[in-house]
């Protein structure tokens, strides 16, 4: 009833409150975004639009010429004076005014200073109403399995409280100041433009008799389902330079092959998931690795200058090498090693548990390559996507325009990045510098215009014949566009609720220092599943995880100990539980992209993989962050976890043919005497 009654209270407080909308009417357009205030000639504030309670947020203040050296009061709606300071002109002074949040948090704050006062009010907020929206979303696409629907309504039920709970006004909001901006992102609309320009490509591939050509010339070798999805794993293995690029290639080439094997979209799409990211992660030349080394060196600056009362661990902070300390961190990502561990014995083993191996028996005995109902991803069922009659099936119709991706994108990355990292620069800065965005469209174009000559110039298809089928290749997309734009708007809603910063905030109590690799990790694998983020919870954790390690008393000196193992473990994990956090949520844009190549279900995709996800999870936690905090070998890590899986598997997993189409080659020793 207490609960009730809270629930009440605070739905009768938000209605109260004054509606950024004048009732059904479209805001302005900076709404929901930081609120500004201004007084001209004198001082400009920004706020936030949402205030939580615990979570420190920032008002920034700034000045004109006229009020240059004017000081100024930050006060309460009922006067408590709560900073102050003097402005520059063109100068913004930030103040951290959050620390004062808490139960009797004003919502009301006042600016003196200006030529006027300026009022500012923020809506103010429990915290844990910011998990409400990706929470809710999540829950209802697994009970519903309906995507679109369940992503749309978490982002409205975000817009709802920004909107002072006026539902019109929230989704008039849903759509312009979340759906809208997601799409006009230049990171998201080039991967939108890539996935389209690649469904484009593979469209003319299948329609020119490309396709069945690989399928007709790996058929003598990948002769049997095991076989298949080990091609599927090193394919995966091979385009370690990006994840985008991975999975898409990877599952739209081997689904024909995987297609004809019967094996389910299930299986292929976890195949893709499970490799595509924790293959871009471990590998030190990919789109990964500059993102992260300017994390690590942000946080190491931070943390040399919290040490100055330690002169000798501050110069070794000062002068650490940011890309040294990945390498070294290398070993300790045991979530995407084990992964990669997990999917090589799925494969080798052909055992599964769970709704995969429900999945797989139901393909094998060719009741269907997805399950009846499935809302695929991508449509590869219309006429479009099948041979022109007569067209003959040439496997390097198919084969040149993906290898064309693949090199283009390659040297996109070393040439862009090699003319902004400068002359001299060493690999992984260059690929660190280079736009990765920009180099998988060329990458796509590329790709599109070899697979539309080699049609036309071979006579296969008329030329429009091969743009009315690269028309029919985008057109199975437009789904899989639709859930990223909408994975994307959550993902904004989380941000500007701050989900992030609240789950970080606590879930960062005083800790044992040996444990913080775990907690870590589990921390990141959250924050990335409530957002569908990994970078985004990269960029949150490891600026705040590297000084707090450091103020522990992880990292003294910078050498091989027990401290230092801590402070390696605290880092990776929170890539590790980045990735765990992004293969296990629903709103994903890496999830997404894994079930539009593999034309599979969204949500089947989700429940199949989750079971190995948190298999390997455990596994890595217990015998990979816990234990190497204790001073274990990572090397004898792999080897418990590795034989804890394959036990798993053994003993829990069971066997996938109950089909014809398995040879006796195929079947695992000894297996045919357990059935």
């Amino acid at each position: 009833m207490r609960a009730t009654a809270g629930v009440l209270s605070l739905l009768a407080a938000l209605w109260a409150l004054p509606s950024p909308a004048a009732a059904s009417a479209p805001a302005p357009a900076d709404d929901p975004g930081p609120q500004q205030a201004r007084a001209a000639p004198g001082l400009s504030v920004d706020a936030p639009k949402v205030a939580l309670d615990g979570v420190p947020f920032e008002i920034a203040v700034t000045a004109d010429s006229a009020a240059a050296g004017s000081p100024y009061t930050l006060r309460s709606a009922d006067g408590r004076e709560l900073a102050s300071g003097t402005a520059a002109a063109g100068v913004t002074d930030t103040l951290n005014a959050g620390e004062l949040s808490g139960g009797a948090f004003p919502l009301r704050l006042e600016v003196e200073g200006g030529a006027e006062p300026l009022t500012v009010d923020p809506i103010h907020l429990p915290g844990w109403i910011s998990l409400l929206p990706p929470l809710v979303a999540i829950l209802l696409a697994l009970i519903f399995r309906e995507v679109v629907i369940s992503l749309f309504f978490g982002v409205w039920l975000g817009a709802l409280f920004f909107a002072g709970l006026d539902p019109l006004a929230a989704t008039w909001r849903t759509i312009d100041q979340f759906a809208m901006p997601a799409l006009a992102s230049p990171d998201h609309a080039s991967i939108i433009i890539f996935s389209l320009l690649l469904g484009g490509m593979v469209g003319v591939m299948g329609r020119s008799g490309g396709t069945r050509g690989i399928v007709d010339a790996v058929s003598p070798l990948a002769t049997t389902p095991r076989r298949a999805q080990a091609a599927t794993f090193f394919s995966g293995l091979s385009i370690f330079f990006d994840d985008y690029a991975n999975t898409l290639i990877v599952g739209n080439t081997m689904r024909p092959i995987t297609d004809k094997l019967k094996v389910s979209r299930e299986k292929l799409a976890y195949l893709v998931d499970s490799t595509a990211a924790p293959v871009a992660a471990i590998i030190f030349v990919s789109t990964w690795v500059g993102f992260e080394i300017s994390l690590i060196g942000d946080g190491l600056r931070i943390a040399a200058n919290q040490a100055g009362t330690a002169p000798e661990l501050a110069q070794d902070l000062a002068t650490a090498n940011p890309f040294t300390v990945f390498i070294h961190t290398i070993p300790y990502l045991f979530y995407p090693i084990l992964a990669l561990i997990m999917v090589g014995l799925v494969v080798w083993t052909q055992r599964d548990f769970g709704p995969m191996w429900e999945a797989e028996n139901r393909a094998s005995r060719g009741d269907g390559l997805y399950r009846e109902g499935a809302q695929l991803m991508s449509d590869t069922s219309g006429g479009e996507m099948e041979p022109k009659e007569g067209a003959p099936h040439r496997w390097y119709n198919a084969v040149l325009p993906v290898l064309t991706v693949i090199f283009v994108v390659l040297g996109g990355l070393y040439f862009g990045g090699r003319a902004a990292a400068g002359p001299g620069a060493s690999l992984w800065d260059v690929f660190g510098a280079a736009d990765p965005f920009a180099a998988l469209l060329w990458g796509s174009l590329a790709g599109c215009i070899v697979a539309v000559g080699l049609a036309v110039g071979q006579r296969i298809l008329s030329a429009e014949e091969a743009i009315e089928a690269w028309l029919g290749g985008i057109r199975a997309m437009v789904l899989a566009a639709v859930i990223l734009v909408l994975a994307w708007a959550l993902s904004a809603v989380t941000q500007e609720l701050g989900t992030a910063s609240y789950l970080a905030g606590i879930l960062s109590e005083t800790l044992p220092m040996r444990l913080i690799p775990v907690l870590t990790f589990l921390t990141g694998a959250m924050i990335a599943f409530a957002t569908g983020t990994s970078w985004g919870t990269m960029a949150i954790l490891i600026p705040l995880v590297i000084p707090l390690v450091v103020a522990l008393g992880g990292g003294v000196g910078f050498q091989a100990g027990a401290s230092y193992t801590v402070l390696l473990g605290s880092i990776s994990s929170v890539l590790a539980g980045a990735i765990f956090g992004d293969h296990c949520s629903p709103i994903s844009d890496t999830t997404v992209m894994s079930s539009m190549a593999s034309a599979c279900d969204h949500v089947d995709h989700v429940r199949t993989q989750l079971p190995y996800a948190v298999t390997v999870a455990l596994v890595g936690m217990t015998l990979g962050d816990v234990a190497t905090a204790y001073g274990l070998h990572p090397a004898i890590s792999y080897l418990l976890g590795a034989a804890v899986l394959y036990a798993v598997l053994r003993f829990v997993g069971r066997p996938d043919y109950e089909s014809p189409q398995w040879d006796e080659e195929d079947v695992p020793a000894g297996a045919a005497a357990e059935n």
